[in-house]
């Protein structure tokens, strides 16, 4: 195989994949191999796996030719290389969650979302590296080594899910399965200039995912398209209640709609912003009007109220989950310093104020309510700021320095806090070569509404065609 024909096959759409599978003109035998020759040659330096599954990978692989040749594919999925994030449980597999502490865990069951990608014929490539216990958004990684930037080494590529961001940029798989507590998919989606999505809290089951926080925490994927996401979604969706439009990937493009409403908000999404993510959105909002979008500005009054919030029913339940498991404070030495800091400051959130959490999320949530009686959904950045360097904790937005870890959750979480579905979407790169993403946040249960509202701003666009 050429290097050329192996970037060809790894890069290649699911859907397209799928297709060509099922007419035998390619076997998961040679897309497993692409994706693995990339993974040689590129993991060591940017550090996406935990764990490579090189030879099962293969092993399956050639079984899946068989049942796709005897028997057909059973699905899109059926033959496809992808990977999990490494807090999703695979029965007889290391899951580790980035944690010193579970170095040696291996579950003997599989996650809820794991057997549902087996038993949609997807292959499993590997574990992905992850920010330690889901909590933080760097994917800086005291214990197994930060998760680099494709686009910029030096770069971090977002988290926590940064190392199923990075494998998806760079064709070491086709596509990835992460977490979203405070913006774990979006984040590196935005960073890794792919497509991430965070579904309606409960749509995917996270039986078997290592918890963050157990109100916040959401499943989902990461793909090269809208399309593919769509596809990852299909497979380990959950119920959708009576009446409700479930996502089909052959109908998103006839279902993209004609025209659609976009909400700008007035309030806090665009008030940290850097300059040039804020060129990108602005294009972008102009984009979306030549593909049928009318754009009003909304009003979300409580959603600036919602930050401390938010943060207080994180680090509470974050902190519960680790004393219930006996980790902390007993094992405190073992956490790397960011993730033992946040666990000692849920120790001194108050059960008030824990409690007042869920006073502010419902006003919130009518908040969110009262603007999708007037628009579709709502246009905001997935990102604030492009990829910040290694290391680097706080940045300049205006005259203010601000820290990295608050500008990246303050766009994200609020849709965690709502457990709306949110969709980041690749849009544009800064001078530098930094990717950008805009955020689409929609009702619940409106994943198929969202999903082509994306693709109609993504098929007027190449933005999701360029890799690092």
């Amino acid at each position: 195989m050429t290097s050329s024909s192996e970037a060809e096959l790894a890069f290649l759409p699911v859907a397209d994949a799928a297709r060509l599978l099922r007419r035998k003109n390619i076997s998961p035998v040679d897309l497993v191999n692409a994706s693995l020759a990339r993974i040689e040659r590129f993991h060591p330096f940017l550090n996406p796996f935990l764990t490579i599954l090189a030879e099962r990978a293969q092993r399956q692989a050639r079984l899946a030719e068989r049942e796709i040749h005897h028997h057909g594919p059973r699905g899109p999925l059926h033959g496809i290389p992808i990977s999990l994030k490494d807090n999703f449980w695979t029965r007889g597999i290391r899951t580790t969650a980035g944690a010193k502490i579970l170095a040696d865990f291996v579950p003997e069951r599989d996650s809820e979302v794991a057997a549902r990608l087996a038993e949609a014929g997807a292959i499993l490539l590997g574990k992905t590296n992850m920010h330690e216990f889901a909590y933080g958004i760097t994917s800086e990684n005291p214990h197994f080594g930060p998760v680099h930037n494709p686009w910029a080494y030096e770069r971090i590529s977002g988290g926590s899910s940064g190392g199923s961001g990075v494998a998806v940029a760079t064709g070491m798989g086709m596509a990835s399965m992460g977490t979203d507590t405070g913006g774990s998919i979006r984040i590196p989606a935005a960073l890794c200039g792919i497509v991430g999505l965070k579904p309606t809290f409960g749509l995917v089951s996270v039986a078997g995912v290592v918890p963050l926080v157990q109100s916040l925490d959401h499943a989902g994927p990461l793909a090269r398209s809208v399309v593919d996401a769509c596809i990852l979604l299909e497979a380990v969706a959950g119920q959708y209640p009576k009446g409700t439009a479930r996502p089909d990937y052959r109908k998103l493009h006839a279902n993209r709609p004609r025209k659609f409403r976009l909400g700008w908000p007035k309030q806090y999404y665009f008030e940290r912003v850097d300059g040039e993510v804020r060129q990108a959105i602005d294009a972008a909002a102009k984009k979306f009007q030549t593909v049928g979008a009318r754009i009003t500005k909304i009003s979300l009054p409580h959603l600036a109220d919602s930050a401390e919030p938010s943060t207080n029913m994180a680090m509470a339940e974050a902190t519960w989950f680790h004393e219930s498991q006996g980790y902390f404070p007993a094992r405190a030495g073992e956490y790397g310093k960011d993730v033992r800091h946040r666990l000692e400051a849920g120790e001194k959130v108050r059960a008030v104020d824990y409690l007042r959490a869920f006073d502010a999320k419902r006003a919130l949530e009518q908040d969110f309510s009262a603007a999708f009686q007037h628009v579709d959904a709502i246009l905001a950045p997935a990102s604030p700021i492009p990829a910040p360097r290694i290391g680097q904790e706080e940045i300049h937005i205006g005259a203010k320095m601000e820290t990295v870890r608050s500008l990246l959750v303050g766009t994200s979480r609020p849709a965690n806090f709502t457990g709306l579905p949110a969709i980041s979407v690749p849009c544009g790169f800064t001078r530098e070569g930094l990717p950008v993403g805009l955020q689409l946040i929609g009702p619940r249960w409106s994943e198929a509404r969202l999903l082509a509202i994306a693709l109609a701003y993504e098929e007027a666009t190449e933005w999701h065609q360029k890799h690092p």
